[in-house]
């Protein structure tokens, strides 16, 4: 089971991600369900990474996690808030999409803080 824990902040702003686990829904290199967290989570960094005003931090440190963390960086003009914003709710709809098509393979928990 891959278990995703994700934080938002009050304004509904992605500040945490977590994904850890193996799904289990085929064998190691061809599990759609683990293909699909990970094209998820690897995208969305990319997209936040080197981003005017935003702050990413994050990491694969063994096979089946990964996490990310974000910010914004004090001179933001607002752009970078709204990017990352878009790309919170892109990132979401595509982890409780996979959640809800495998609730056997993958979990999702979403709070805000």
């Amino acid at each position: 089971m891959i278990e995703i824990e994700a934080a938002l902040d009050n304004e509904g702003v992605l500040r945490a991600c977590r994904a850890a686990g193996h799904a289990g829904a085929g064998k190691t290199g061809s599990d759609i369900v683990c293909a699909a967290v990970s094209v998820l989570m690897r995208t969305a960094f990319n997209a936040l990474s080197n981003r005017k005003g935003i702050i990413i931090r994050g990491g694969a440190p063994d096979k089946g996690q990964m996490w990310l963390e974000t910010g914004l960086e004090a001179q933001d003009d607002g752009k970078g808030k709204d990017f990352l914003f878009a790309a919170g709710v892109f990132l979401l709809e595509g982890l409780k999409s996979v959640a809800q098509e495998y609730p056997d393979n993958c979990k999702i928990t979403i709070k805000n803080i």
